[in-house]
């Protein structure tokens, strides 16, 4: 299922500054790939996306995990939510918010 991304300030300012630094270039370049298959295909097996269930969206929300990179030290990973769902109503696509984008905690 096609979905929008929306990112908090945070993942925003995240995705920012790993596009300002040209030494993390091949970073972004993993960034992007996993934000397209979030965008096409959450469930798609090379982003091993599993619910992280020790935090919690602002409402409550269940938090999901995707990895970026692999079996690398402190290997990137983007952490996201299902929803707000505004768009399944309007008969719009419905939206993922992208809550942060980090090395693995």
């Amino acid at each position: 299922m096609r979905r929008q991304l929306r990112f908090t300030d945070e993942a925003e300012a995240q995705l920012r500054s790993i596009a300002s630094d040209g030494s993390k270039r091949g970073l972004l370049k993993q960034v992007r790939k996993t934000l397209g298959l979030l965008e096409t295909d959450a469930r798609h097996p090379g982003l091993h996306t599993h619910e992280y269930a020790s935090l919690k969206g602002v409402n409550g929300e269940r938090i999901w995990e995707a990895y970026v990179q692999n079996e690398t030290p402190g290997a990137y990973r983007v952490f996201f939510h299902y929803g707000p769902d505004e768009g399944k109503a309007s008969g719009r696509v419905p939206v993922m918010t992208i809550v942060t984008i980090t090395p693995h905690p």
